[in-house]
């Protein structure tokens, strides 16, 4: 049986959980992916010499992976809303999102990391039809800037 609660197993479905995390933390689902990023990152930046770590290069690539894919169903959950009313277009953060957007477009998307807005960013994104390839591109950049930010702070805090 499967004990879903012990350290061992987390440990040998590392990855799994990365991308789980990730996964649904970047969708409407509330989530903290950094928390198990860092959760994940310390024991290997603990017992490693070096950046350029395979297991620490696949945890980071598997969080970018994750979070751009999470990021981008949400946009294309967006792409399937239909037209909203008025009441719905007055929401404040929904006007201010697509404030946003209007004023910088597509590079808004770059800013998909952040919390609470960033979900919208890529909802509204979607919804106004915004180019879908130069969508994946920022909000997987904005990502992979997020997640590099965090692999060096962590990696310094152990002064690796």
């Amino acid at each position: 049986m499967i004990d879903l609660w012990s350290w061992e197993f987390w440990q040998q479905h590392s990855l799994y959980l990365m991308f789980v995390s990730a996964f649904l933390s970047a969708t409407v689902l509330p989530g903290n992916s950094e928390v198990v990023f860092i959760g994940l990152l310390t024991p290997l930046a603990l017992n490693q010499n070096s950046l350029l770590n395979e297991q620490i290069i696949s945890l980071f690539m598997i969080a970018v992976l994750g979070n751009s894919l999470g990021s981008f169903s949400t946009y294309w959950l967006g792409r399937l809303l239909p037209q909203l009313s008025e009441k719905q277009q007055q929401h404040p953060r929904f006007e201010w999102v697509v404030n946003r957007i209007q004023r910088y477009g597509i590079w808004s998307l770059f800013f998909s990391w952040l919390p609470v807005v960033g979900d919208m960013f890529c909802a509204v994104a979607g919804w106004l039809r915004i180019n879908m390839f130069g969508a994946l591109i920022l909000i997987t950049f904005g990502k992979l800037v997020r997640y590099l930010f965090l692999l060096l702070l962590t990696m310094n805090l152990f002064a690796i």
